[in-house]
């Protein structure tokens, strides 16, 4: 008969699971440390957030489907950028095009911040900013040594623009185009800076998850001020949609 094994105390159990509890303890740790590639949108799927088909804030409306207004874009290659002055082209920073009493960035700011506080009902002092270019979370606190950490970044940059068909468009049309909200997005400063004038083919937001709503908004803006886009760019983009084949462009409040 062979001996009863004794059940080992729960003092003694709680010894013994120590080391594979350090164990589960050690793998997670490394785990956290690994940074996960973000994976491609599938075809047929819609990314979240600023890549979802609701891209726009509310009271935006649809332009249609942004792969067929991509498809009404003219491809030419991009033009010399003599002439271009963001002041006398495209106005001073920031005019209030909506005729609210406040200026374009402030209306930015305090369409795409949350948690808001403001002076006056216009001037935007602080907020929090999901930035949708790295998906970081972003405190805004207005001031010399501060502001500059949250940008109004042109979608499609202005610099662009000229080198687009933006030469052939009246002043004033230049203007609504460089305050229209469809072309503004409020992003992490360092990232915008990155950014440059760089058009689809060159540059596109760290985060994945927002290509598809950010080249639907260059679309957009192209699509509404007659502007057109280089070979390298329209391919890029025909790619990222295909991805997303759901995703609607907008139509600018500003250009009847």
């Amino acid at each position: 008969m062979s001996p009863r094994r004794r059940r080992p105390s729960p003092k003694t159990a709680a010894l013994l699971s120590i080391p594979a509890l350090i164990a589960a303890l050690i793998v997670g740790a490394l785990s956290l440390g690994e940074t996960e590639a973000q994976p491609y949108p599938t075809p047929g799927t819609v990314a979240s957030g600023v890549g979802s088909a609701d891209a726009f804030p509310a009271g935006f409306e649809s332009a249609g489907n942004a792969r067929d207004v991509l498809a009404t874009i003219p491809v030419r290659g991009r033009a010399p950028g003599t002439g271009y002055d963001r002041v006398a082209r495209f106005g001073t920073a920031w005019f209030d095009v909506e005729k609210n009493g406040c200026d374009t960035r402030n209306d930015i700011l305090a369409r795409d911040l949350t948690e808001v506080t403001t002076r006056g009902g216009c001037r935007v002092l602080t907020g929090i900013l999901d930035d949708p270019y790295t998906g970081n979370r972003i405190a805004f606190e207005r001031g010399e040594k501060t502001s500059q950490a949250v940008q109004i970044d042109h979608v499609v940059a202005l610099k662009n623009a000229w080198q687009t068909g933006a030469q052939g468009l009246t002043d004033e049309r230049r203007r609504e185009l460089a305050n229209d909200p469809i072309n503004l997005l409020a992003v992490d400063g360092p990232t915008n800076t990155k950014k440059g004038d760089g058009d689809a083919a060159t540059w596109l937001p760290p985060s994945r998850a927002s290509w598809c709503g950010y080249v639907a908004r260059q679309v957009s803006v192209k699509a509404a001020y007659g502007l057109w886009m280089t070979q390298a760019e329209h391919d890029r983009i025909g790619e990222i949609l295909a991805s997303c084949p759901d995703q609607q462009a907008a139509r600018s409040p500003l250009v009847g």
